[in-house]
């Protein structure tokens, strides 16, 4: 079958190339639709209500990792551990489009092996991604903090409760998974995926990294202005450093340890120093 503004459009027996660019427009909006941009729009409904309800920003509060059974903690945990697997669903579907498409792609990706290996989330280098996702989370979270605090403090963000789990035995473990979680699915779909299906689309790779960078930012919106601006210029920062190295490892590496210490430290400091607002 041709398609005739795109030339041939390859299916599961075609010999694993890439399909017609509008193939692949419809795919990367469904695969949006499952995650980030459904996350993006209500991110944005969220945000609109919290402008139009009485009172600031800063005495609103944005709360992230609640509990759904907080008397009954084996419950509580049986659903805290389902929203952490079907959370990761849209990456497996990204894993196997990958998978079907074959390991040649865009300039911006690793072309390192079928699947997620394409796009650089694999285990060829662990260390190495580990020891710059470190260097990236040192310098990216304490920024990040500074202008949380100072966004709040000018009533442009939200109070951001990163948790409000009862005091229980796996706490502390499903906030580190629930950090895992987030940063999977956020930079293989928004820097790997996402850029890889652009590239491949046309698009120019400044316009790539505005929509990319947009899209982190739009589904941070939940906690403001500064959480919108903050996650943009990670969002920048990210792409840029994927464009450099070639592989999402690093960037799931730093923005994991940025939530661990994020959910853990407001677990272990919350009500215990003065400067780290609660809600």
């Amino acid at each position: 079958m041709r398609d005739e503004e795109h030339g041939p459009e390859r299916g599961p027996g075609g010999g694993g190339g890439t399909p017609a660019r509008r193939t692949l427009g419809r795919e990367t909006l469904l695969v949006l639709a499952l995650s980030l941009g459904a996350s993006a729009l209500s991110a944005l409904i969220s945000f609109v209500g919290a402008l139009t309800r009485p009172g600031g920003l800063k005495d609103q509060a944005a709360r992230l990792n609640g509990s759904y059974a907080p008397d009954r903690p084996w419950l509580d945990l049986a659903w805290q551990l389902f929203g952490i697997a079907t959370a990761l669903v849209p990456v497996l579907l990204v894993a196997h489009l990958l998978t079907r498409e074959g390991p040649e792609g865009s300039a911006g990706g690793a072309g390192g092996g079928p699947g997620l290996g394409a796009i650089g989330f694999d285990l060829r280098r662990p260390w190495s991604d580990l020891g710059r996702g470190t260097v990236v989370a040192a310098g990216i979270g304490g920024s990040g903090l500074l202008l949380y605090l100072g966004a709040r403090a000018g009533g442009f963000n939200l109070t951001v409760v990163p948790e409000s789990l009862p005091e229980v035995w796996w706490k502390i473990p499903v906030l580190i998974a629930s950090a895992i979680q987030n940063s999977v699915v956020e930079e293989v779909i928004v820097v790997g995926y996402l850029l890889r299906r652009l590239d491949q689309l046309g698009w120019s790779p400044a316009a790539a990294l505005a929509a990319s960078s947009l899209l982190r930012g739009t589904y941070h919106l939940y906690q403001g202005i500064g959480g919108f601006v903050g996650n943009v210029v990670m969002g920048v920062i990210f792409v840029w450093l994927y464009r450099r190295w070639g592989r999402v490892g690093p960037l799931v590496a730093a923005h994991a340890l940025i939530d661990i210490v994020a959910f853990v430290g407001y677990a272990l400091l919350a009500g215990r120093v003065g400067w780290l607002p609660t809600g």
